[in-house]
């Protein structure tokens, strides 16, 4: 049973990465014309940390938000927050263009965020 539950997480994590990348993506896509691309990329990620958090709590796991995952929720996605500027300024580095470096970032921040989120809401479904 362990398995088919956590391929229905992985699988419902990833409709919910994919709107909230979308969202934050789009947000940042169109700051980063005008803004700094780092403040354009934080924004478009506070944004879509909102969404994010309501929607794996609810659909993803099947929880109430609460302070307690809200608390391990945003403890998680500040180690990926901070994973995702580093790369991000990475690849900018290497020469990927404002618009390709966040997909990049992506693909390295995702399993990472899969597996911290999934311990938060497991472990403190069981506290």
């Amino acid at each position: 049973m362990e398995k088919k539950e956590t391929f229905g997480e992985l699988i419902r994590f990833g409709i919910v990465g994919t709107t909230s990348a979308a969202i934050h993506y789009a947000i940042y896509w169109v700051l980063q014309h005008w803004i700094n691309v780092n403040i354009a990329y934080t924004i478009g990620y506070l944004l879509s940390f909102l969404v994010n958090y309501y929607l794996t709590a609810h659909f993803t796991f099947h929880e109430k938000a609460s302070a307690k995952n809200g608390i391990g929720f945003s403890g998680a996605h500040l180690v990926n927050y901070l994973l995702h500027i580093v790369l991000l300024n990475f690849f900018l580095w290497l020469g990927l263009s404002n618009e390709v470096a966040p997909f990049a970032v992506l693909a390295i921040a995702v399993p990472t965020n899969f597996i911290l989120v999934r311990f938060v809401f497991k472990h403190f479904r069981r506290s």
